[in-house]
């Protein structure tokens, strides 16, 4: 068992000298460079109004004092925080990109370490 457990230990020492993998932020913010980044920044800033238009026909939702009125501030800002979520969620493809562009590399960075 002894054996067992030396091997177990190395094998957990050589996966800790191993890079973490990037959180959250980091993949978001590396979207926003290289060559497709223009895309993606409009993306960011369309959704970023869409977002705030969303707030400002929830607030005056909120504020409607008539049916009619609270209708129709209402619905808009439920299809602006509908569309604003959508162009969000538009990103994650790329950030997967990222992270499977992120693992291939380290894949090759071990292979070529073999060698």
């Amino acid at each position: 068992m002894d054996n067992l457990d030396r091997m177990i230990a190395e094998a957990l020492a050589k996966d800790a000298e191993a890079p973490v993998d990037p959180g959250y932020f980091p993949l978001a913010l590396s979207a926003l460079k290289g060559p497709s980044a223009w895309s993606n920044w409009v993306l960011l800033a369309v959704q970023t109004v869409l977002f705030v238009g969303a707030v400002w026909t929830g607030w005056r939702f909120y504020a409607a004092t008539e049916v009619l009125a609270a209708l129709k501030w209402g619905l808009s800002a439920a299809v602006l925080a509908i569309v604003a979520t959508q162009l969000k969620m538009a990103l994650m493809p790329v950030l997967q990109a990222n992270r499977v562009l992120l693992a291939v590399r380290r894949l090759e960075l071990r292979l070529a370490g073999r060698g």
